[in-house]
Protein backbone atom coordinates (compact mmCIF):
# COMPACT_ATOMS: atom_id res chain seq x y z
CA UNK A 1 0.00 0.00 0.00
CA UNK A 2 1.99 3.08 -1.38
CA UNK A 3 0.41 5.76 1.40
CA UNK A 4 0.96 3.41 4.02
CA UNK A 5 5.08 3.09 3.32
CA UNK A 6 4.99 6.70 3.27
CA UNK A 7 4.17 7.48 6.97
CA UNK A 8 6.22 6.44 10.27
CA UNK A 9 5.20 3.76 12.41
CA UNK A 10 4.78 6.50 15.73
CA UNK A 11 2.52 8.66 13.08
CA UNK A 12 0.77 5.50 11.75
CA UNK A 13 -0.27 4.38 14.92
CA UNK A 14 -1.30 7.74 15.98
CA UNK A 15 -3.21 7.58 12.73
CA UNK A 16 -5.10 4.40 13.71
CA UNK A 17 -6.02 4.95 17.08
CA UNK A 18 -7.91 8.26 16.81
CA UNK A 19 -9.22 7.09 12.94
CA UNK A 20 -13.24 7.61 13.01
CA UNK A 21 -14.16 4.33 10.89
CA UNK A 22 -17.72 6.72 10.32
CA UNK A 23 -15.72 8.84 8.45
CA UNK A 24 -13.77 6.01 6.63
CA UNK A 25 -17.26 4.92 5.88
CA UNK A 26 -18.43 8.45 4.27
CA UNK A 27 -15.19 8.68 2.66
CA UNK A 28 -16.05 4.85 0.51
CA UNK A 29 -19.39 6.13 -0.15
CA UNK A 30 -17.79 9.04 -1.68
CA UNK A 31 -15.73 7.50 -3.61
CA UNK A 32 -18.11 4.97 -4.61
CA UNK A 33 -20.50 7.64 -5.59
CA UNK A 34 -18.36 10.33 -7.23
CA UNK A 35 -20.04 12.89 -5.33
CA UNK A 36 -21.04 14.11 -1.95
CA UNK A 37 -24.50 14.80 -3.23
CA UNK A 38 -24.52 10.96 -4.02
CA UNK A 39 -22.88 9.68 -1.35
CA UNK A 40 -25.45 11.55 1.29
CA UNK A 41 -28.39 10.49 -1.06
CA UNK A 42 -27.16 6.73 -0.14
CA UNK A 43 -26.21 7.46 3.29
CA UNK A 44 -29.67 9.48 3.88
CA UNK A 45 -27.25 11.93 5.72
CA UNK A 46 -27.36 15.91 5.05
CA UNK A 47 -24.47 16.42 2.24
CA UNK A 48 -22.71 18.91 4.94
CA UNK A 49 -22.45 16.06 7.46
CA UNK A 50 -20.51 13.52 4.86
CA UNK A 51 -18.42 16.99 3.89
CA UNK A 52 -17.23 17.88 7.40
CA UNK A 53 -16.29 14.02 7.66
CA UNK A 54 -14.35 14.18 4.72
CA UNK A 55 -12.44 17.30 6.04
CA UNK A 56 -12.03 15.90 9.17
CA UNK A 57 -10.42 12.24 7.78
CA UNK A 58 -8.69 14.77 6.08
CA UNK A 59 -7.08 16.68 8.81
CA UNK A 60 -6.63 13.21 10.79
CA UNK A 61 -4.34 11.84 7.93
CA UNK A 62 -2.25 14.83 6.64
CA UNK A 63 -3.24 13.78 3.24
CA UNK A 64 -5.79 15.39 0.76
CA UNK A 65 -8.05 12.39 -0.43
CA UNK A 66 -10.03 14.69 -2.77
CA UNK A 67 -9.93 18.06 -4.93
CA UNK A 68 -13.44 19.89 -4.85
CA UNK A 69 -13.97 22.16 -7.35
CA UNK A 70 -17.60 23.72 -8.73
CA UNK A 71 -17.21 20.72 -11.65
CA UNK A 72 -18.02 18.20 -8.73
CA UNK A 73 -15.07 15.94 -6.85
CA UNK A 74 -11.88 14.21 -8.24
CA UNK A 75 -10.10 11.46 -6.00
CA UNK A 76 -6.05 12.91 -5.59
CA UNK A 77 -3.57 9.52 -6.48
CA UNK A 78 -3.31 9.02 -2.60
CA UNK A 79 -7.13 9.14 -2.29
CA UNK A 80 -7.75 6.24 -4.34
CA UNK A 81 -4.90 4.37 -2.69
CA UNK A 82 -6.47 5.13 0.66
CA UNK A 83 -10.05 4.26 -1.00
CA UNK A 84 -8.69 0.46 -1.80
CA UNK A 85 -7.21 0.20 1.60
CA UNK A 86 -10.72 1.17 3.59
CA UNK A 87 -12.87 -0.52 1.03
CA UNK A 88 -10.80 -3.98 1.81
CA UNK A 89 -10.82 -2.99 5.84
CA UNK A 90 -14.63 -2.48 6.03
CA UNK A 91 -14.87 -5.82 3.75
CA UNK A 92 -12.94 -7.48 6.28
CA UNK A 93 -15.15 -5.90 9.37
CA UNK A 94 -18.27 -6.95 8.70
CA UNK A 95 -16.85 -10.30 7.34
CA UNK A 96 -15.59 -10.88 11.14
CA UNK A 97 -19.37 -9.28 12.80
CA UNK A 98 -20.97 -11.95 10.43
CA UNK A 99 -18.69 -14.70 11.79
CA UNK A 100 -19.71 -13.84 15.67
CA UNK A 101 -23.45 -13.89 14.36
CA UNK A 102 -25.03 -17.12 15.14
CA UNK A 103 -22.21 -19.82 13.99
CA UNK A 104 -22.12 -21.42 10.71
CA UNK A 105 -25.28 -23.09 10.60
CA UNK A 106 -27.52 -20.22 10.40
CA UNK A 107 -26.71 -17.87 7.81
CA UNK A 108 -28.86 -14.58 7.20
CA UNK A 109 -28.88 -11.07 6.06
CA UNK A 110 -28.40 -9.85 2.71
CA UNK A 111 -25.68 -11.56 0.01
CA UNK A 112 -24.23 -9.19 -2.62
CA UNK A 113 -23.96 -11.24 -5.65
CA UNK A 114 -22.12 -10.15 -9.19
CA UNK A 115 -22.02 -12.10 -12.19
CA UNK A 116 -22.54 -12.05 -15.97
CA UNK A 117 -25.96 -11.50 -17.22
CA UNK A 118 -26.38 -15.10 -18.71
CA UNK A 119 -25.72 -16.53 -15.48
CA UNK A 120 -27.88 -14.37 -13.47
CA UNK A 121 -30.84 -15.22 -15.85
CA UNK A 122 -30.04 -19.27 -17.22
CA UNK A 123 -28.50 -20.55 -14.03
CA UNK A 124 -29.33 -18.64 -10.71
CA UNK A 125 -32.77 -17.35 -11.22
CA UNK A 126 -33.92 -20.97 -11.83
CA UNK A 127 -32.10 -22.05 -8.19
CA UNK A 128 -32.81 -18.83 -6.30
CA UNK A 129 -36.08 -20.23 -5.10
CA UNK A 130 -35.02 -22.88 -3.55
CA UNK A 131 -31.74 -21.35 -1.97
CA UNK A 132 -34.34 -19.39 -0.64
CA UNK A 133 -36.55 -21.43 0.75
CA UNK A 134 -32.80 -24.02 2.26
CA UNK A 135 -31.67 -20.39 3.74
CA UNK A 136 -35.09 -18.53 5.01
CA UNK A 137 -32.96 -15.49 6.94
CA UNK A 138 -31.23 -14.76 3.54
CA UNK A 139 -31.64 -12.08 1.14
CA UNK A 140 -29.75 -11.90 -2.44
CA UNK A 141 -28.65 -9.01 -4.43
CA UNK A 142 -27.57 -9.93 -8.00
CA UNK A 143 -25.87 -7.31 -10.08
CA UNK A 144 -25.66 -8.55 -13.85
CA UNK A 145 -23.20 -7.43 -15.77
CA UNK A 146 -22.25 -7.48 -19.37
CA UNK A 147 -19.58 -9.73 -20.45
CA UNK A 148 -16.74 -8.02 -19.95
CA UNK A 149 -14.13 -11.18 -18.39
CA UNK A 150 -11.69 -8.37 -17.37
CA UNK A 151 -14.17 -6.71 -15.07
CA UNK A 152 -12.94 -6.59 -11.47
CA UNK A 153 -15.16 -7.13 -8.44
CA UNK A 154 -15.98 -4.06 -5.94
CA UNK A 155 -15.27 -4.33 -2.10
CA UNK A 156 -18.95 -4.39 -1.49
CA UNK A 157 -19.63 -7.54 -3.37
CA UNK A 158 -19.73 -10.79 -1.28
CA UNK A 159 -19.50 -13.07 -4.61
CA UNK A 160 -18.08 -12.07 -7.82
CA UNK A 161 -18.45 -14.44 -10.64
CA UNK A 162 -16.17 -14.28 -13.55
CA UNK A 163 -16.24 -16.35 -16.62
CA UNK A 164 -12.05 -16.21 -16.66
CA UNK A 165 -9.88 -17.44 -14.04
CA UNK A 166 -7.74 -13.92 -13.29
CA UNK A 167 -4.05 -13.97 -13.00
CA UNK A 168 -4.18 -12.11 -9.87
CA UNK A 169 -6.26 -11.49 -7.25
CA UNK A 170 -6.47 -10.58 -3.29
CA UNK A 171 -9.74 -12.87 -3.49
CA UNK A 172 -9.87 -16.08 -2.61
CA UNK A 173 -11.78 -18.69 -5.64
CA UNK A 174 -14.13 -21.25 -6.02
CA UNK A 175 -13.42 -22.68 -9.52
CA UNK A 176 -16.80 -24.78 -10.81
CA UNK A 177 -16.86 -26.79 -14.02
CA UNK A 178 -16.13 -25.19 -16.96
CA UNK A 179 -18.55 -24.73 -20.08
CA UNK A 180 -17.66 -26.51 -23.72
CA UNK A 181 -18.34 -24.37 -26.29
CA UNK A 182 -18.39 -25.18 -30.44
CA UNK A 183 -19.15 -22.83 -33.51
CA UNK A 184 -22.66 -23.20 -35.10
CA UNK A 185 -24.19 -21.11 -38.08
CA UNK A 186 -27.59 -21.68 -39.37
CA UNK A 187 -28.71 -24.13 -41.97
CA UNK A 188 -29.52 -21.05 -44.20
CA UNK A 189 -26.73 -19.32 -44.02
CA UNK A 190 -24.61 -22.66 -45.29
CA UNK A 191 -26.44 -22.72 -47.70
CA UNK A 192 -26.10 -19.29 -48.59
CA UNK A 193 -22.29 -18.86 -47.79
CA UNK A 194 -21.04 -22.73 -47.90
CA UNK A 195 -19.25 -24.54 -45.01
CA UNK A 196 -15.78 -23.42 -44.26
CA UNK A 197 -13.24 -26.64 -44.55
CA UNK A 198 -10.26 -25.06 -42.37
CA UNK A 199 -10.03 -22.39 -39.26
CA UNK A 200 -8.37 -19.75 -41.92
CA UNK A 201 -11.62 -19.66 -44.41
CA UNK A 202 -13.39 -18.11 -41.24
CA UNK A 203 -12.32 -14.72 -42.10
CA UNK A 204 -14.33 -14.38 -45.49
CA UNK A 205 -17.88 -15.46 -43.03
CA UNK A 206 -19.38 -13.21 -41.28
CA UNK A 207 -18.60 -14.26 -37.83
CA UNK A 208 -19.97 -12.50 -34.19
CA UNK A 209 -17.44 -12.64 -31.58
CA UNK A 210 -15.92 -10.65 -29.62
CA UNK A 211 -11.52 -11.00 -28.83
CA UNK A 212 -9.70 -13.65 -30.47
CA UNK A 213 -11.17 -16.85 -31.78
CA UNK A 214 -8.28 -19.85 -30.77
CA UNK A 215 -9.24 -22.97 -31.40
CA UNK A 216 -7.83 -26.10 -31.41
CA UNK A 217 -7.55 -29.62 -32.77
CA UNK A 218 -5.78 -31.90 -30.36
CA UNK A 219 -1.99 -30.35 -30.22
CA UNK A 220 -3.17 -27.89 -33.45
CA UNK A 221 -4.32 -24.12 -32.15
CA UNK A 222 -5.61 -21.81 -34.74
CA UNK A 223 -6.25 -18.32 -34.51
CA UNK A 224 -7.94 -16.83 -37.38
CA UNK A 225 -7.64 -12.74 -37.99
CA UNK A 226 -11.83 -12.44 -38.01
CA UNK A 227 -12.97 -9.04 -38.68
CA UNK A 228 -15.93 -9.34 -37.02
CA UNK A 229 -19.24 -8.14 -38.48
CA UNK A 230 -20.80 -7.80 -35.09
CA UNK A 231 -18.49 -7.57 -32.16
CA UNK A 232 -20.49 -9.38 -28.76
CA UNK A 233 -18.99 -11.09 -25.96
CA UNK A 234 -22.99 -12.09 -25.00
CA UNK A 235 -24.46 -15.54 -26.42
CA UNK A 236 -27.77 -14.92 -26.46
CA UNK A 237 -27.03 -11.90 -29.21
CA UNK A 238 -24.99 -14.57 -30.87
CA UNK A 239 -27.46 -17.22 -30.77
CA UNK A 240 -30.24 -15.13 -31.97
CA UNK A 241 -28.06 -14.03 -34.48
CA UNK A 242 -27.05 -17.19 -35.68
CA UNK A 243 -30.59 -18.37 -35.96
CA UNK A 244 -31.30 -15.51 -38.31
CA UNK A 245 -29.11 -16.56 -40.70
CA UNK A 246 -27.30 -14.25 -39.91
CA UNK A 247 -23.20 -15.84 -39.68
CA UNK A 248 -21.02 -17.77 -37.44
CA UNK A 249 -21.19 -17.73 -33.98
CA UNK A 250 -19.58 -19.57 -30.82
CA UNK A 251 -21.88 -20.56 -28.42
CA UNK A 252 -22.09 -22.93 -25.09
CA UNK A 253 -23.40 -26.44 -26.18
CA UNK A 254 -26.19 -26.48 -23.65
CA UNK A 255 -27.92 -23.42 -25.23
CA UNK A 256 -27.24 -24.60 -28.93
CA UNK A 257 -28.21 -27.76 -28.06
CA UNK A 258 -31.72 -27.16 -26.70
CA UNK A 259 -34.60 -28.58 -28.05
CA UNK A 260 -36.22 -25.26 -29.14
CA UNK A 261 -33.05 -24.03 -31.40
CA UNK A 262 -30.95 -27.34 -32.44
CA UNK A 263 -32.55 -27.90 -34.99
CA UNK A 264 -31.84 -24.36 -36.44
CA UNK A 265 -28.03 -24.80 -36.20
CA UNK A 266 -25.87 -26.72 -37.61
CA UNK A 267 -21.76 -27.41 -35.93
CA UNK A 268 -19.48 -25.69 -37.92
CA UNK A 269 -15.58 -26.72 -37.79
CA UNK A 270 -16.79 -29.77 -35.35
CA UNK A 271 -12.95 -30.85 -35.14
CA UNK A 272 -11.81 -27.37 -34.33
CA UNK A 273 -12.94 -26.10 -30.26
CA UNK A 274 -12.75 -23.28 -28.72
CA UNK A 275 -11.65 -23.24 -25.15
CA UNK A 276 -14.47 -23.64 -22.62
CA UNK A 277 -15.50 -21.17 -20.24
CA UNK A 278 -14.10 -21.63 -16.38
CA UNK A 279 -16.75 -20.06 -14.07
CA UNK A 280 -14.90 -19.00 -10.92
CA UNK A 281 -16.08 -17.42 -7.31
CA UNK A 282 -14.00 -14.98 -6.55
CA UNK A 283 -14.62 -13.64 -2.59
CA UNK A 284 -12.55 -11.66 0.42
CA UNK A 285 -11.03 -14.70 1.66
CA UNK A 286 -10.26 -15.16 5.58
CA UNK A 287 -9.14 -18.11 7.92
CA UNK A 288 -13.09 -19.36 7.45
CA UNK A 289 -16.58 -18.74 4.88
CA UNK A 290 -18.71 -16.37 6.78
CA UNK A 291 -21.92 -18.39 6.48
CA UNK A 292 -23.73 -17.14 3.88
CA UNK A 293 -20.86 -17.07 1.70
CA UNK A 294 -20.23 -20.94 2.61
CA UNK A 295 -24.03 -21.36 2.06
CA UNK A 296 -24.43 -20.02 -1.40
CA UNK A 297 -20.57 -21.39 -2.73
CA UNK A 298 -21.72 -25.27 -1.46
CA UNK A 299 -25.50 -24.69 -2.81
CA UNK A 300 -23.94 -24.21 -6.03
CA UNK A 301 -21.93 -27.03 -5.81
CA UNK A 302 -24.87 -29.45 -5.90
CA UNK A 303 -25.86 -27.99 -9.30
CA UNK A 304 -22.71 -26.10 -11.82
CA UNK A 305 -21.99 -28.97 -14.25
CA UNK A 306 -24.25 -31.78 -12.86
CA UNK A 307 -27.09 -33.50 -14.52
CA UNK A 308 -28.90 -30.98 -12.02
CA UNK A 309 -27.88 -28.31 -13.77
CA UNK A 310 -30.55 -25.85 -14.54
CA UNK A 311 -29.22 -24.88 -17.73
CA UNK A 312 -29.38 -28.45 -19.52
CA UNK A 313 -33.04 -28.68 -19.29
CA UNK A 314 -33.85 -32.69 -19.12
CA UNK A 315 -30.33 -33.68 -20.77
CA UNK A 316 -27.37 -35.05 -19.05
CA UNK A 317 -24.35 -33.01 -17.80
CA UNK A 318 -21.88 -35.32 -19.66
CA UNK A 319 -20.28 -33.31 -22.75
CA UNK A 320 -21.67 -30.26 -21.90
CA UNK A 321 -18.81 -29.51 -18.66
CA UNK A 322 -15.43 -30.46 -18.26
CA UNK A 323 -14.47 -30.82 -14.46
CA UNK A 324 -13.48 -27.86 -12.48
CA UNK A 325 -9.58 -27.30 -12.26
CA UNK A 326 -7.96 -26.50 -8.77
CA UNK A 327 -7.58 -23.37 -8.14
CA UNK A 328 -3.95 -23.48 -7.90
CA UNK A 329 -4.09 -24.38 -11.55
CA UNK A 330 -5.95 -21.74 -12.37
CA UNK A 331 -3.78 -19.09 -11.94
Amino acid sequence: MVILKQIDMKKLQSQVSGLNLNDVSMFVAVGQAGTLTGAANHLKLPTSTVSRALTRLEKHLGLLLVHRSPRGLVITDSGKEYLQSCRRALQTLKHGRELLQDGRSSPRGLIKVSCPITMSRDLLAPLLQEFLERYRDLRVEIEPYASGWDREPREDVDVFFKLQAPNDSVRRMRPYPSTVRGLFASPSYIQASGTPATPDDLVTHSCVGVGVWKLSRGQRIATPNIIFRVVSGDPTVALKLALSGFGIVILPLWMAKRPEVAKGLVPILPQWTPPPITLCALFIGPSRLTPKVKALLDFLDEYVGTDRDPRLIQDRAKGYFTAALPSSLLK
